[in-house]
């Protein structure tokens, strides 16, 4: 039987050390790769907020009638969904007011709108009689959409927005006004 020299096993000694070393080093570069990879992932598929803009109003119908004033208001409002998956709306709203009261409310249906599209949505309030304010008739229109964005990868939003809007015209007894002016516009988001 063959056994090497002590001295010849002395020369090759084995070091755990760098083996170590050289583990640890390559799980750091796993972790890291790993790291990077969620946050461009979370970067490039998180869900944004749809966009509601309402486009305009119009007012088809208008009386003056012993100092009271009737009318219908449509309102035409488009929601797109910047996603690439879909955005699903529930509980929605629409509400219009006059003088700090509630004169009209509407809900909107559930449903979905598919990503990277549009949806309009178009609503009519018959507003039978109200007393005009000072010398102006001025209606306020809230619009809150609330919904949920489909999950990409694990990552899904909750969302909530209110889109308002007021027209005013003045109004005055026998006057029947032929178009309506903006007021204001303003949109947030949560």
């Amino acid at each position: 039987m063959y056994l090497p020299e002590a001295g010849a096993m002395a020369g090759r000694r084995r070091s755990g050390g760098t083996n170590l070393a050289s583990c640890v080093v390559a799980t750091a570069f796993l972790i890291l790769f790993i790291f990077v990879l969620l946050l461009v992932l979370f970067l490039l598929f998180r869900p944004k907020d749809p966009q509601i803009v309402i486009t305009h109003f119009q007012v088809p119908s208008f009386a003056a009638h012993n100092d009271t004033v009737g009318f219908t208001l449509s309102q035409f409002a488009l929601v797109r969904n910047p996603n690439r998956e879909s955005f699903a709306h529930y509980d929605s709203t629409l509400q219009l007011g006059y003088g700090g009261r509630l004169v009209g409310f509407m809900f909107i249906p559930a449903g979905q709108i598919a990503g990277r599209r549009s949806q309009y949505l178009a609503v009519s309030f018959d507003v039978r009689s109200l007393p005009p304010g000072p010398g102006s008739l001025l209606v306020e229109s809230r619009l809150t959409l609330k919904g949920n964005s489909a999950a990409v990868f694990g990552f899904s939003d909750r969302f909530w927005d209110d889109s308002w809007r007021g027209v005013g015209e003045k109004v005055s007894k026998g006057d029947f006004p032929s178009s309506c002016q903006d007021g204001f516009e303003q949109s947030w988001a949560w």
